[in-house]
């Protein structure tokens, strides 16, 4: 049979034009080829010849991880252009879906396994797909019970003809597992029974489960003693592991530790238009006193606010409990209301599932000099409790979550106060997505300070507000109670704020917001200062900072509210 010219044979007899060949195909596999194929410029005939078997290998490759297994590749000149025309051809689809899993698994298990498995008789195939299923398999094997799963033998048969993929997985469970006792390395400083108060995940004697392996690396990472942290089961080596007479295997688990540096010093400066320019030096150490004992003490000084404070934290207790004391020295001037404040303390920080409560004791001593206003010094035992939900996909991002914090607090004449108070205050706060570029954002603030008056109570348990995070428009704290020509605290605050932001590219947008609320000391006399305006926002490593402009319609005036801090 007489058989066409072929195209080498036709390329030979053309003329030498140097030309890069230009790329034509559908687009559904156009970005692919034009991602990774190499279209460089060719001369003569031979190297036009050269580049198409090349091409046709290339393009069968690339294609095939999309499930194109029978392309049509043809490199041809058209006037002074060379082009490559690539025909992808039918794409083939699952066939049959053949997975067997060796070992003894459950089989409610077994059959939820099965049921898991991504990639469908009649869906497309691609190589990425058969990849990420077989792993998905393996992953949900190993992450229950099955610690030395592995994938044994797998098989994507292929029919060009019929386009049809038929597939075959063998995986091999293996022993199901317990977990045994710890085995901890790489400590110097500390001891074993440290690692031991961070463990609320592994326990000798429960079946393994992947998650409480990566909960007490974290648990371990989190905190200030270890640089690095690994936590895995020892399933591999039979000298450490022990078979029980019902086939389980109890392995060992290894945690191995690199210990942080228990010294750090750090110094930083920044901005805010709350509290002005700030420069601050921290010292920390994780063993002070050679105890684990976590020390933080600090000096922060913004042009409105000045702070000396020590704090030291004791590792967890048995019962996850975080104990810390410390004490502080602040002087303030905000709003013409001078202030100088001492303070000892002591709290405990408690985790509740998804809920967070802290109880402290703080007495204080608190000289207060309104300007125009005669000075007063008040000192106060008070008792703190409060509780944090949040839930939320970034904690750094509130785009997308809701939180919510209580607080109940006060004190007593008959206990070192010199008035009898009780503080509550509420905060709320909620994202919405509407889309990939755009959300909502509401926040809110309710308090009341149940007191014959606000005299002989400390500021920190009366309200002011206003500043970037309040209601914008207006100074820092300079929505509240008129004394002299300063503004104090009062026993009644009330805040809303509603913001929409629109992402113009991943990391930059663009939001109108709307606040409104004041604290007074008469909550008859109620009246709620608006502002409203635009701002910038910014997706920063450390979460969204923002930049505001907003009018506050009370006074008629334009303010700039921004925050900005750089340690270094």
């Amino acid at each position: 049979m007489h058989k066409p010219l072929t195209l080498v044979a036709l390329l030979l007899t053309l003329p030498a034009v140097a030309a890069v060949p230009q790329l034509q195909a559908p687009e559904e596999v156009h970005e692919l080829l034009a991602t990774h194929l190499d279209l460089v410029e060719v001369a003569d005939a031979p190297a036009q010849a050269a580049f198409e078997r090349r091409m046709q290998r290339e393009v069968e490759n690339l294609l095939a991880t999309e499930g194109y297994f029978s392309p049509r590749v043809v490199l041809q000149r058209r006037a002074d252009e060379l082009l490559l025309e690539v025909d992808p051809g039918p794409r083939s689809l699952i066939g049959s879906v053949a997975i067997e899993i060796d070992g003894d698994v459950e089989p409610a298990r077994r059959e939820a396994l099965l049921g898991a498995w991504k990639l469908k008789s009649g869906q497309p195939f691609r190589q990425a797909d058969w990849d990420d299923a077989k792993q998905s398999l393996l992953a949900e094997l190993l992450a229950v019970e099955h610690a030395g799963a592995r994938l044994q033998d797998s098989r994507a048969e292929v029919d060009p003809e019929a386009r049809r993929v038929d597939l075959m997985v063998v995986a091999a469970a293996g022993p199901r597992y317990r977990f045994g006792e710890l085995q901890i390395s790489g400590l110097e400083r500390y001891s074993a029974e440290l690692v031991g108060r961070f463990n609320r995940s592994v326990k000798p004697g429960d079946e393994y489960r992947e998650d409480r392996l990566l909960a007490l690396q974290a648990a371990l990472q989190n905190t200030a003693y270890f640089s690095s942290v690994s936590v895995t089961l020892a399933h591999g080596e039979d000298e450490q592991a022990a078979v029980g007479e019902d086939g389980w295997v109890t392995a060992p688990v290894r945690v191995q530790l690199r210990e942080r540096a228990p010294y750090q010093v750090t110094f930083g400066i920044g901005y805010s238009t709350n509290t002005g320019a700030r420069v601050e030096a921290i010292y920390r150490s994780s063993d002070f006193l050679g105890r684990a004992w976590q020390l933080q003490t600090g000096v922060r000084l913004d042009q409105l606010r000045q702070t000396a404070y020590a704090d030291v934290f004791f590792p967890p207790d048995e019962n996850q409990n975080r104990d810390g004391v410390g004490t502080a020295v602040e002087h303030s001037d905000i709003e013409n209301l001078g202030i100088r404040r001492f303070a000892v303390g002591a709290t405990r920080l408690q985790k509740r599932g998804s809920i967070e409560q802290q109880l402290s004791v703080n007495w204080q001593q608190e000289d207060q000099s309104p300007q125009g206003a005669p000075s007063s010094s008040v000192q106060a035992l008070t008792g703190l409790v409060g509780w944090t939900w949040r839930q939320a996909v970034d904690p750094l991002d509130p785009a997308e979550g809701i939180s919510l914090q209580l607080q109940l607090g006060g004190g007593s004449k008959e206990l070192l106060s010199d008035q009898n108070f009780f503080r509550t205050y509420l905060r709320y706060s909620q994202g919405i997505p509407l889309s990939a570029s755009d959300a909502l954002l509401f926040r809110g603030e309710l308090g009341v300070t149940l007191a014959p008056s606000s005299q002989g109570i400390p500021q920190d348990f009366l309200f002011r507000t206003g500043g970037s995070n309040t209601v914008r428009g207006y100074a820092y704290q300079s929505l509240g109670v008129k004394e002299g020509s300063a503004i104090v605290g009062g026993r009644y605050l009330l805040t809303m704020s509603g913001e929409y932001t629109h992402w113009i590219t991943p990391t930059w947008g663009a939001a109108v917001f709307v606040d409104a609320g004041n604290a007074v000391d008469d909550r008859q006399a109620i009246d709620l200062a608006v502002g409203y305006g635009i701002g910038a926002r910014w997706r920063s490593p450390a979460g969204p900072l923002g930049i505001d402009l907003a009018y506050g319609q009370r006074e008629g005036k334009l303010r700039l509210d921004f925050s900005l801090a750089i340690p270094f």
